[in-house]
This record gives C-alpha cells, sequence and structure tokens, in this order.
C-alpha cells in the first residue's frame, strides 16, 4: 500500500499514536492508520518551514488528515479514537470511566511527563548529546522529583488494578508508559524496585504486542548512540536547555 493510500499521516516520534494506530488497525481488521514519518525532535527538523505548515508550534508529533491538522500527542490520540471508533476499552464511553483517563491525562502533562523528560536530558542527552555538565544537585532533585511521580503513578492510579484505570489497557496506559521509557533510554532503573509498576509494565508490552512495542520505542531506546550535536544545533537548542535544567 502506498504512503498515499493512507488515511491519516502522523508526523514525528509518537510512540503513543503509533501503538494506538497499529491497535485500532489489528483490532478492526485492517483498517488503513498511520504512516509515520519520522522528525526526530533532536535533529531540528521539526524547525523547518517545511514542517510549520503542518504544525505551526514547530513540535512532534502533528497530524495530518487531508487539509486538516492537529498538534500536541495527546489531541491526537483522542481525534484517532474517534476517527477510527478505536474499541471502547482505548477511550471509555462510560463517563466514569472516560473521565478517569481523563483525569491521568491532564495529570500527567506537569507532572509523570514533566520528570521523564528532564531525566533524561539531564542524565543523559545534555552531557552525551550537547556535550554539557549537569550539576549534580540538579539531577539528583529532578530523579527524587520522578521517584515522587512513581509513587503517585502507583497510589493513586495503579492501586490493585491490572491498569491504570480499571481492567483494560486505556490511552492513560499509552501515554504512561512511553513516558517512563525517556528515563529507562537514560539508564534508569524504574521498575527495579517497584515489583508492582515492573507487573505493569508487562501487561502494557502483552497487551500493546510485544514486537509493536518494541518498535514503537526503538527511537527513544537509541538516542543514546546519537552522534554529538554541532554548534548550530547547540544553538538551536539553547532556549530548551533552559527549561530542562530548571
Amino acid at each position: 500500500m502506498e504512503a498515499g493510500e493512507f488515511d491519516v499521516a502522523v508526523i514525528g516520534v509518537s510512540e503513543r499514536s503509533w501503538m494506538l494506530g497499529a491497535g485500532v488497525q489489528r483490532d478492526l481488521g485492517g483498517l488503513r492508520v498511520l504512516p509515520i514519518t519520522s522528525v526526530v525532535s533532536s535533529t531540528g527538523q521539526h524547525r523547518s518551514d517545511a514542517f510549520a505548515q503542518v504544525n505551526p508550534l514547530r513540535k512532534v508529533p502533528a497530524l495530518k488528515d487531508g487539509e486538516f491538522t492537529l498538534a500536541e500527542s495527546v489531541a491526537i490520540l483522542l481525534y484517532l479514537s474517534r476517527k477510527y471508533k478505536a474499541p471502547d476499552h482505548w477511550y471509555p464511553e462510560d463517563l466514569q470511566a472516560r473521565a478517569r483517563v481523563d483525569e491521568y491525562l491532564a495529570w500527567q502533562h506537569t507532572a509523570l511527563r514533566s520528570s521523564c523528560t528532564r531525566v533524561m536530558w539531564q542524565k543523559m542527552m545534555f552531557p552525551m548529546f550537547l556535550g554539557e555538565r549537569v550539576p549534580p544537585e540538579t539531577l539528583a532533585s529532578t530523579l527524587a522529583e520522578l521517584d515522587s511521580c512513581l509513587q503517585l503513578l502507583e497510589d493513586k492510579f495503579l492501586k490493585d488494578q491490572d491498569f491504570l484505570t480499571g481492567s483494560h489497557i486505556s490511552m492513560a496506559d499509552l501515554v504512561a508508559i512511553t513516558e517512563l521509557m525517556h528515563p529507562v533510554s537514560a539508564g534508569c532503573q524504574v521498575f527495579k524496585s517497584r515489583p508492582k509498576l515492573a507487573a505493569w509494565y508487562k501487561r502494557v508490552e502483552a497487551a500493546v504486542g510485544e514486537d509493536l512495542f518494541q518498535e514503537a520505542h526503538a527511537v527513544v531506546m537509541k538516542a543514546k548512540d546519537l552522534p554529538p550535536a554541532d554548534t548550530a544545533m547547540k544553538e538551536m537548542l539553547k532556549p530548551l536547555v533552559q527549561v530542562l535544567l530548571r
């Protein structure tokens, strides 16, 4: 099938959209979903004028559906689930079950997502990719913040359930697992001392499918192999450095 035959293109590194799209495709018997064009943010391609035509925010991922474009990964997930009438467990019709998914999606932006991203950059990307020294106390503080978020993830959301919002996998689980793979890629043993979270990880991987799970996270797991950034890239990433060292 040619790329032009697909209904929707997701542009950028979007592990969540990849897994949901493939899951929908599998569940609904071959529906045409998601050719993903790789625009890796560390290369700066998302800053180009061409990419800005799809997403003026110049961030990945972005979605293009005919003339319609959309930014932000959670918004893209919700759009895909509604457009393709994804199986109910991803984003339930039941008011309170859906509210539990929404609750997690609202919390994670300034909690787990923030700490996972900063851990990956402070522990791996700054020293290896940018050649920037991170003060030990800054990294220690960020790791402590991540640990607090992991405890909340277990106590508030997972509890004694199979998945974050109940007995079936949902978008909340996809969003959470993709964030956690960022510190994992930097060498953090996120699941080692947390058996409940480790068991949840295995259930998510099994529900998605091991091959798809590994494929979806291949880019982030290989981030450590990126060549050092050149001077132009370092200059372009200066604003990001300031944000991620807070």
